[in-house]
């Protein structure tokens, strides 16, 4: 598994160096294998481990409650009794998630902030799913979503579900057509939402 990973890591490395037009179907058939939801694993290692084991497989990050440091590193994941770790933060910049790996969000409970920032294959079924998770809309307090250019109003109206959302931040989201009856639907289903935009 470590050499898989450390194989994985390489390829991101390279392919954020702009690979040719041919190779984009290869990326893309990587990128699905990397979001492959393994439901067994689950089970075994608890939801907060299978979700970091995605996350950092993807090239996101991962913060644990009780700790400062960022988990970045695959195989510097802790390890521990089932519900030891659990996620409080995630960081997916430049990262690959994409929706169908959305499942390994479903048992997160703590989880407070998410960053979305220059992911190319989020859109608005992945905010949608993720607006869905109940035990996210109890925890998420904060968001930024940037430069995501699949992302429309329909994906950001879909966080009205995110029920404690404090903190929004919108920015260089080229699919958000009406911005400011967009934002004033957010406002209006969440009126203690503070968002913060750079759409122009």
């Amino acid at each position: 598994m470590k050499l898989l990973v450390k194989t994985a890591q390489t390829l991101l490395s390279v392919q954020k160096a702009s690979p040719p037009s041919g190779c984009r179907p290869f990326w893309g058939w990587l990128n699905a294998v990397f979001n492959k939801v393994d439901y067994e694993r689950i089970k075994a290692v608890g939801p907060d481990q299978a979700a970091s084991e995605w996350l950092l497989r993807c090239g996101a990050k991962v913060r644990f409650q009780g700790f400062d440091r960022w988990q970045h590193d695959y195989n510097g994941l802790p390890t521990g009794p089932i519900g030891r770790y659990k996620i409080q933060a995630i960081d997916a910049t430049e990262s690959c998630i994409m929706y169908r790996g959305f499942d390994h969000l479903d048992g997160l409970e703590h989880v407070e902030e998410m960053k979305l920032c220059k992911c190319i294959y989020i859109e608005d079924a992945c905010l949608e799913r993720l607006s869905k998770v109940e035990k996210l809309q109890e925890s998420l307090l904060r968001m930024e979503l940037v430069s995501c250019g699949n992302v429309t109003d329909r994906g950001l109206l879909a966080l009205h579900h995110l029920r404690n959302l404090e903190r929004l931040l919108l920015s260089d989201l080229p699919g958000v057509r009406e911005k400011d009856k967009t934002v004033q639907m957010l406002r209006t289903a969440l009126p203690n939402l503070n968002i913060e935009l750079d759409l122009d």
